[in-house]
């Protein structure tokens, strides 16, 4: 394959060279072609059919290898062949012209493309599927850009052929008729310049309009058909009902509010959602506690000969709940109605595309009139379906905030970031916590350094971890609950008092109407790169929209569901993904940001990776946290950033600076040139962008460097 792509890379260079080379071009314009009218027309008529083939070829060859000279050849058609017969054939002739150069771009260049770009070239693939033929189709009707690097561009992505092809032979239609029709005239043009008119330009703009207008009569068209059968309001009491008053529906509602729009926000539990409830607010709190009670076991390390501390494990969980009503009236209903979203507490659904139906506590009902609605009922613990579990009892991220007394032995199920953080909090506070994961290591999102390293940390502090155990059944024999899971083939028995199932969330899907009006679900809801659904005033966002299920993301995706469903079709904006951070609050802590090594290997993304050490910074060596690393994965040979690892001290909070970074194209050179106070964690970011400079130093400028300075020494 590599020989036959250098043989055509070959030809393909001499044949453009023999072009300039032996200045074909000058036989390409319009005083030669003028100058030759008359004997040109003389062949045509004698033999009209090896003229055709003749034309044909020739346009063919121009177009394919992208030289000079294919309006001139069109013109050449409508001057020879005539209107009719002049635009059939350059018609054919250039789409399969066009077509070839698709071809051999695709052939030269396309796995090349795919193996330095990767992910990126994968998206601009999931594009082209969707939209690629009305793109193509605009900028055929269009001749902003050379075809020719139309050409080019179409064959490096993963449009198929015959749609290449056919939109191309009618997206070139209009402009080929007013050229060739410019060519009939041929006695009449001057120059080249003479085509391009500003009115000829002026109808080139207006066909531009026709692919627009196109796709809004097409949107309309199918609203319409999702729409059917459905009566809309004459008027609408609101312009947005929000089903959901975690951090998708607070913020949603926020901006709403913000922008004047009367916005309703519906919630049947508490405001706040899983985050303030039973999620981020109340396990920050528990961890804070417990590792205060991990720096008094490890005194000595920080010269003091020994630390005691008596608690009370009832108390320190009415601590954490104490902490959640602090944080309460950020996310209160009468915080947002002072903003002026309307708060109603009940129980929505949604029964028909412009209607919310409310039940009270009461039972009350009402029904809401709306422009636009957004689900942002958020998401649950996932129980897997275990013979047992429910005899045997469980806890989840849920309930267990409701514990009053520590349980003696701990099961956790389930080794990603909620699991891991409690099972690391509960040992802690003095519990023994077997942790057991069905997969070959903890967090396995995370680089398998990461990985280790934490599950080190674990074992160091007393938590049984075991990875590659599988649950299968729970027992209860002569009263002793019994996890039976299997590893490596081995049945493995682990009696246990209180097991707690963390092993991911499940999107909230039912219960509110997305089964009344057909509204497509897979694991989440389903939606556009727009956040809406198969009804387009309806949108998601947060959990229950995926495809993260972070508390940030949530409120970042509640920016577009806002705005969009309050100024669509006006404006509306895709949702982007590109640079989302998370950290998972175990100790060491754990912060990334775009790609990690794992997930460049395994899709095959060219990257250099540079790694700096914190047990060699100076402030973590002072804090007794001399332990971690930052990982940096940059382009081959340049400092842009593509993502970044950081385990350690803090890790979440130093993780922001290339956040900032990679958002505003930053790359790790500014990092390095950028002055950190000292002594603090933070410098670990500019050293390892030292080490990422002193990788890339210009060794032969400092050959020359060092001559000069022993020159100058004489």
């Amino acid at each position: 394959m590599r020989l036959k792509k250098l043989l055509l890379l070959v030809a393909l260079i001499l044949a453009v060279a023999g072009f300039f080379a032996f200045d074909l071009g000058q036989y390409f314009n319009l005083q030669t072609l003028k100058a030759q009218q008359s004997a040109i027309e003389t062949f045509r008529v004698g033999q009209p059919v090896l003229a055709v083939a003749v034309y044909f070829l020739l346009y063919v060859l121009v177009t394919a290898l992208s030289l000079p000279g294919a309006a001139l050849l069109t013109l050449a058609g409508g001057a020879v062949f005539g209107l009719l017969w002049g635009t059939v054939i350059v018609s054919f002739a250039s789409t399969v012209g066009a077509t070839l150069a698709f071809l051999i771009a695709r052939f030269l260049l396309r796995d090349w493309v795919a193996g330095r770009f990767g992910p990126r070239l994968q998206a601009i693939d999931a594009g082209v599927r969707r939209e690629g033929a009305f793109y193509l189709f605009t900028l055929r009707l269009v001749p902003v850009f050379p075809f020719f690097v139309i050409n080019l561009l179409f064959g490096l992505t993963a449009m198929r052929v015959a749609t290449f092809y056919w939109t191309s032979q009618i997206g070139m239609l209009a402009g080929t008729v007013v050229y060739v029709n410019a060519g009939t005239q041929l006695a009449q043009l001057d120059s080249l310049a003479g085509i391009l008119s500003p009115a000829l330009l002026g109808s080139f703009a207006l066909l531009g309009v026709f692919p627009l207008l196109a796709r809004k009569i097409i949107d309309a068209v199918r609203a319409n058909r999702v729409y059917a059968g459905w009566k809309k309001p004459a008027r609408f009491d609101r312009n947005l009902v929000v089903i959901g008053a975690g951090s998708a529906g607070l913020v949603t509602a926020y901006i709403a509010a913000a922008v004047k729009a009367k916005v309703t926000l519906v919630e049947k539990h508490r405001l706040g959602g899983d985050c303030l409830n039973t999620g981020c607010v109340p396990s920050k709190a528990l961890i804070r506690s417990a590792k205060l009670l991990s720096h008094m076991a490890r005194s000595r390390e920080f010269g003091i000969a020994s630390a005691k501390a008596e608690f009370d494990f009832a108390t320190v969980m009415e601590r954490v709940q104490a902490v959640i009503r602090s944080v309460e009236p950020h996310d209160s209903a009468e915080r947002y109605t002072s903003l002026g979203v309307d708060v109603v507490q009940g129980t929505a659904r949604i029964v028909s595309p412009w209607e919310v139906e409310v039940t009270g506590e009461g039972g009350t009902q009402r029904t809401l009139t709306t422009r636009s609605i957004v689900i942002a009922a958020g998401a649950r613990p996932f129980v897997p379906p275990i013979p047992g579990i429910d005899e045997v009892g469980y806890l989840t991220s849920d309930t267990v905030w409701n514990l009053r007394e520590l349980p003696r032995r701990l099961v956790v199920l389930g080794g990603g970031p909620i699991g891991s953080e409690l099972t690391q909090a509960f040992a802690r506070l003095g519990a023994q916590v077997t942790q057991v994961e069905m997969a070959p290591r903890l967090l396995m999102r995370e680089d398998p350094e990461v990985s280790e390293l934490v599950a080190q940390r674990f074992r160091a502090e007393g938590v049984a971890v075991l990875t590659g155990h599988q649950a299968k059944a729970f027992l209860v024999e002569n009263g002793e609950k019994i996890l039976v899971a299997e590893h490596a083939g081995q049945e493995v028995r682990i009696p246990f008092d209180a097991v707690l199932v963390a092993v991911g969330r499940a999107a909230n899907l039912k219960g509110y109407g997305l089964e009344k009006l057909d509204i497509p679900t897979g694991r989440t809801v389903e939606t556009n790169e727009f956040l809406q659904t198969r009804f387009p005033n309806i949108y998601a966002a947060g959990d229950v929209a995926g495809p993260f299920q972070f508390t940030h993301t949530a409120a970042h995706q509640a920016w577009y569901a806002a705005v969009n469903a309050l100024f669509d079709p006006f404006r509306k904006f895709k949702a982007d993904y590109a640079v989302i951070p998370w950290a998972t609050f175990v100790e060491p802590e754990v912060a990334r940001v775009g790609l990690n090594e794992l997930e460049a290997r395994e899709n095959g993304i060219p990257c250099e990776v540079t790694t700096y050490g914190i047990d060699d910074l100076d402030r973590a060596i002072a804090d007794g946290e001399a332990h971690g690393f930052i990982k940096v994965l940059t382009e081959p040979g340049k400092d842009r950033i593509l993502g970044v690892t950081i385990v350690g001290e803090h890790a979440g909070d130093l993780i922001a600076e290339y956040v900032l970074a990679m958002k505003q194209g930053i790359g790790l050179n500014k990092i390095l040139g950028t002055i950190h106070i000292y002594p603090t964690l933070a410098e670990a970011n500019k050293y390892v962008a030292g080490v990422w400079k002193k990788a890339h130093a210009p060794e032969k400028l400092l050959a020359w460097v060092e001559r000069f300075h022993a020159w100058r020494r004489g």
